[in-house]
């Protein structure tokens, strides 16, 4: 895969063909390439020998979508649920099953660790590649230089034909790390080399989880490195799936992780007990998407001894959510009120079809007499914060908020840190987080499944370049810890709420059906779940 200077087409993606491998995906992540192009139509995949597919070269997955297939997801297209330099990321190995080769920290390395020691590691794996008996290098006069990650001269080279020859011996993340460190310097030529000599040759969308991982990490850097991450960003946004099949890969993904029941059972719990004794309920959900976790909610209510409550709920919306729809907030406001209607409770609808950074007080129609809860699920990461806008519509919205006197707030956010960490940092961040992610799809899925191929690529891959190629008002995705979330929301003026013992066995009933190497904890005050030695994810509330 070569590097093309091209700014990338308003098409964003399209098929293109080459008689030795066949057809395949071909993404502008790096601008057009030479050929015919070809829409793709005699797609198939039985005409495919297995081999090694990067991100460019995956044929399209076609075929298997099923239009008619509820989805239960509430998560805007292009977004996550979940995606820590600060963060919680290793665990005591009570978490870890013994016969399990998942959940291994990054060669031993976490964001969480000293910057020298990563230095240091760094230094000892570039080391392990450049020995005298291995490799030369060479400045432009063709003498014998000294180099180390910082202080290389530009002209310094790499025998990468040689270190080609010896990819089995690499270890994938190692290389990422190295190529990483290089974009970081400002040292082109050598995450150029990288790229185009080493990686491309070892990722794969198709192979294991660190394979596939890699294969995104790599457009990541290769978007930073062209300085067109937020075109890329939005390329890769307007050529998404149509709504029924991106809703068919979202409800795959909340049926083989965890990460969305986590999010809505935690919350549902957290508002039925504090709602308990209320007659009139208000709830602003900030990412609305389908309104699946409020089926579950009125469900519940519905059941109340001595009656269900009146429910009114305002959906905050953006476009991402509208396209994963099909449609725009009328369609939430109708299937709510027909599910409520048909288990007897009073319900209204009420649509604010705008971003959280647009929310005014006046778009949430508070009225007096209503108990109010306020549901921010995995959202809040997407506003941006004072390192980015003089405005800080993440504060900003805390305190609007505030000033609403909710009876309690709900808040479930990704336990990961890549909010204001520099470059490199971040990238080792994504990449510990992700990796985690990755192992726990797999192990839900066959190793050649198509469809999970379809739900990285669709629901994962675009908040991994982002987090890596994009800057500034561009960069959305913006996660933090829970310790960073709990001084907002202090300053805010918020006060933890204790979560009750019934909201945790709540979530541990769900985990019932997932893997085992799933583990939940309550410190903190708040819920943290975790995928073997990493926490993935924590759910707290607050009240004012």
């Amino acid at each position: 895969m070569q590097m093309s200077q091209q700014r990338p087409n308003s098409s964003g993606l399209g098929f293109y063909h080459q008689p030795a491998q066949g057809i395949y995906l071909q993404t502008n992540l790096c601008g057009d390439r030479d050929g015919s192009s070809s829409q793709g139509t005699d797609l198939s995949f039985e005409t495919y020998k297995p081999q090694r597919f990067t991100l460019e070269s995956y044929p399209e997955i076609t075929g298997f979508i099923d239009c008619d297939s509820p989805s239960y997801a509430s998560v805007s297209s292009n977004r996550t649920p979940f995606s820590p330099q600060e963060s919680q990321s290793c665990h005591s190995d009570h978490h870890q099953s013994p016969d399990n080769t998942y959940g291994s920290p990054i060669s031993g390395m976490s964001s969480v660790d000293d910057g020298n020691d990563l230095k240091h590691k760094l230094r000892e794996i570039e080391n392990s590649l450049l020995g005298p008996e291995d490799f030369d290098i060479v400045d432009s006069y063709g003498s014998c230089m000294e180099t180390n990650l910082h202080g290389a001269s530009p002209s310094a080279k790499y025998n990468w034909d040689l270190i080609a020859e010896n990819i089995p011996k690499l270890d994938m993340k190692e290389v990422l790390l190295l190529c990483a460190q290089a974009v970081s310097d400002g040292d082109i030529p050598t995450a150029r080399g990288w790229m185009d000599n080493v990686l491309v040759k070892m990722v794969s969308v198709a192979g294991d989880p660190i394979q596939r991982l890699s294969a995104y990490l790599l457009e990541g850097l290769r978007a930073r490195l062209e300085l067109s991450g937020s075109l890329i960003y939005k390329s890769l946004k307007c050529e998404q799936p149509t709504s029924k099949e991106l809703m068919t890969y979202m409800h795959m993904l909340y049926q083989i992780c965890p990460y969305f029941k986590f999010a809505y059972i935690s919350a549902n719990a957290v508002i039925s007990e504090a709602m308990a004794n209320e007659s009139r309920i208000h709830i602003i959900d900030f990412q609305i998407a389908q309104g699946t976790q409020w089926q579950m909610l009125i469900e519940a209510l519905a059941r109340r001894p001595g009656g269900p409550p009146f429910i009114r709920i305002t959906g905050v919306d953006d476009s991402q959510s509208f396209h994963a729809r099909g449609g725009g907030l009328q369609i939430v406001g109708e299937q709510l009120s027909n599910f409520a209607r048909s288990r007897g409770v009073l319900f209204e609808f009420h649509s604010a079809a705008m971003s959280g950074c647009e929310v005014q007080r006046e778009n949430l129609r508070v009225s007096p007499g209503e108990a109010l809860a306020v549901n921010f699920p995995f959202s809040l990461h997407h506003m941006p914060d004072e390192s980015v806008s003089i405005e800080n519509h993440r504060d900003r919205l805390l305190r609007l908020v505030k000033s609403l006197s909710p009876k309690v707030v709900t808040l479930v956010e990704q336990e990961s840190n890549t909010n204001t960490s520099p470059f490199f940092q971040r990238f080792v961040e994504t990449m510990d987080f992700y990796t985690a992610m990755f192992e726990s799809i797999d192990v839900a899925c066959t190793k050649d499944d198509k469809k999970r191929i379809s739900v990285e690529q669709n629901c994962v891959a675009r908040d991994i370049v982002n987090m890596i190629a994009c800057e500034g008002i561009e960069r959305v995705e913006r996660h933090e810890v829970f310790g960073k979330w709990r001084s907002r929301f202090s300053m805010a003026g918020f006060r933890q709420c204790q979560l009750s013992s019934s909201v945790m066995h709540s979530v541990q009933n769900m985990l019932k059906d997932f893997h085992q190497n799933y583990w939940l904890e309550h410190r903190d005050g708040a819920l943290y779940l975790g995928w073997m030695k990493r926490a993935m994810a924590t759910s707290s509330a607050w009240m004012c």
